[in-house]
């Protein structure tokens, strides 16, 4: 399929390949090649994905450590490493004789010396799921802060697995709708092409066609993902309720969770108001009042 796309043609390239853990695909094909194999295999799709890539695109590869250290190497030397991204998502139970497994690697290379697009999302300030209360001490710095948001690290804790029936689409784990819109709002533009050969359960073509980019996929059973298309509704408010929760200081969640425990936000944040300005929190006992008064 990438053989038949033009040079040059794509902003955004993103791969989930199988892993080679002898998992067993409807595919029937086969997960437990030996390892010079898979990477081989691997590399001659890494290479088609780099062919199409536009100067200054960019290209993620999802995979575990295991072979993400070869492969991250192989790619490195074609294209400008940008980030080692640890997504931490934990599936499964601890191995023996190891450390737990417990997060999945995301690498991130432009073609060329520098990226075209680039506007990573802000995130919200971490908060307490019980009290709403900030997780770290921002101390003389609150004023400082950008009413956006706290900046993206490459360390990425609040990715979810997919477990839930609402959202999971088929049998084999599928990537967070999250996770998706994070890289395409990250690394294109609305009208941006994106390109993902294992499509999977069609998350990244679900995230671009939402977000009004143009996709190119391939996948060897695509019933899945056509029965997805088939009915966006549901992808359509989860990322609704996605995009409502980035880009923001506080998340509404946390601010209801604070007033309920009476935690007064410090004046000294800036949060951004509904007109696109900004403004201070009421003081702590203007807000005590409107707690009472609520």
């Amino acid at each position: 399929m990438m053989r038949s796309l033009d040079a040059e043609s794509v902003d955004l390239a993103f791969a989930d390949p199988p892993f080679n853990l002898g998992k067993e695909y409807s595919s029937k094909i086969n997960d437990a090649l030996a390892e010079q194999d898979y990477l081989t295999w691997c590399q001659s799709w890494l290479d088609e994905m780099i062919r199409v890539l536009k100067p200054g695109g960019a290209l993620f590869l999802w995979n575990i450590p295991k072979w993400n250290l070869p492969l991250g190497a192989y790619v490195g030397a074609r294209l400008t490493f940008r980030h080692w991204i640890a997504v931490d998502i934990k599936y499964s139970l601890p191995i023996q004789s190891r450390l737990y497994p417990s997060h999945y690697s995301l690498l991130y290379f432009i073609k060329g010396s520098k990226p075209a697009i680039f506007h990573p999302d802000r995130l919200p300030v971490p908060c307490c799921r019980h009290c709403g209360g900030e997780l770290r001490d921002y101390g003389g710095y609150k004023d400082k802060m950008n009413p956006l948001g706290v900046n993206m690290s490459d360390v990425w804790t609040d990715i979810p697995p997919v477990r839930h029936a609402k959202y999971k689409k088929r049998d084999a784990n599928g990537l967070a709708l999250k996770l998706m819109d994070r890289i395409v709002s990250l690394a294109s533009d609305p009208g941006s092409v994106v390109l993902d050969p294992f499509g999977g359960s069609g998350t990244t073509f679900v995230a671009a066609e939402l977000t009004g980019r143009r996709w190119i996929g391939s996948e060897l059973h695509c019933d899945t993902i056509l029965d997805r298309f088939s009915a966006l509704e549901g992808d359509q408010e989860h990322l609704a309720d996605i995009q409502a929760n980035k880009n923001t200081l506080f998340t509404d969640a946390d601010l209801k969770r604070r007033k309920k425990n009476g935690k007064p936000l410090s004046k000294d944040y800036r949060l951004l108001q509904s007109d696109g300005s900004c403004a201070c929190p009421p003081d702590e006992d203007e807000q005590s009042d409107l707690f009472k008064a609520s």
